[in-house]
């Protein structure tokens, strides 16, 4: 990234409004203290030879139209003393993407409910990117706001799969939960993928969730003075993973997952889970690499709050 806007949060501006992308960005930029950055992406598909120059000209002015907009919108989000940067890219979404995203704190999307070729073009963008970036990225669904319910408390939920490999990605839930003055809420979901499940129910299984439980108590402690005072709970239900994490979107501010097992020697940098979290989230949904660390540069505005742990 340019020196004039080092770090920044990225935000991918597509052909839509991106009102929920620019809100949730400039809530981070805030948060963090850093710059904002907009990518304009130009796709262009000429219809024979002779139309190319015309196709190319007419989406670049589009573009820079729509791109005008955002950083128009995104000043009266951010204010006029945060650096904002923008440039237009033609073509390669996910080449661009990257490069962007090679010194950014995270990049934010807006989900949209597409069609069907429209949502294979969006999951390989987010794949792709995930794929080779270790930047956290960020899916805002287009209906997403900052309201809540009056009196109620924010939260982020964390999705742990192996409590062995989650410790960045409890950090990077407590690092949000921290900023918000939020509940970190840690599920960690179990089930068997077929019908004879509960013939496969063991006594050993009964005991998975106490021992689930204790183990991210461990990884907590480990991760140190960031967690201190942050209102927690724990719950490890049985219970499909996607399931459980899309409804408890629907009370937090933030679901944090990892993009895939570092272990897996094949398929998408996004398992199942994660897509399916993704297509349905009510909330803003942050994939994070559990391979690399989270860097937390910048200091915490919000100020540490009374320690509350709950598991269930």
């Amino acid at each position: 990234m340019s020196e004039q806007n080092p770090h920044p949060v990225v935000v991918a501006v597509g052909h839509d409004e991106m009102d929920a992308a620019l809100l949730y960005a400039a809530g981070e930029v805030t948060r963090l203290g850093c710059g904002l950055h907009l990518v304009q992406f130009v796709q262009v598909v000429p219809d024979g030879p002779e139309t190319v120059l015309v196709d190319v000209t007419d989406a670049q002015q589009v573009g820079r139209q729509r791109l005008h907009a955002a950083i128009s919108h995104a000043r009266c989000l951010i204010g006029d003393r945060t650096t904002l940067t923008s440039e237009l890219v033609l073509g390669g979404i996910v080449p661009a993407l990257v490069a962007a995203a090679r010194d950014a704190r995270m990049v934010v999307l807006q989900r949209r409910e597409p069609s069907r070729i429209r949502r294979v073009v969006t999951r390989s963008v987010v794949s792709g990117v995930a794929a080779y970036t270790p930047a956290p990225l960020v899916s805002v669904p287009a209906s997403w706001s900052v309201d809540r319910a009056p009196g109620s408390r924010p939260t982020v939920a964390v999705g742990v799969d192996v409590v062995e490999r989650a410790e960045e990605i409890l950090r990077a839930g407590v690092d949000a939960a921290r900023a918000r003055a939020a509940t970190l809420h840690v599920l960690h979901t179990w089930g068997f993928p077929d019908a004879s499940e509960d013939i496969r129910m063991t006594r050993r299984d009964g005991h998975r969730a106490p021992r689930a439980t204790a183990e991210i108590f461990a990884a907590l402690d480990r991760i140190g003075d960031l967690a201190t005072g942050v209102p927690l709970r724990i719950d490890a239900p049985h219970l499909n993973p996607a399931d459980a994490l899309v409804q408890a979107s629907r009370a937090s501010d933030l679901v944090v997952l990892g993009r895939s097992d570092p272990l897996a020697p094949l398929g998408s940098e996004l398992g199942p889970v994660a897509r399916a979290v993704l297509a349905e989230a009510a909330c803003p949904v942050m994939l994070m690499d559990p391979r690399t660390p989270h860097h937390r540069s910048g200091q915490h505005r919000a100020a540490a709050h009374p320690a509350g742990r709950d598991a269930s």
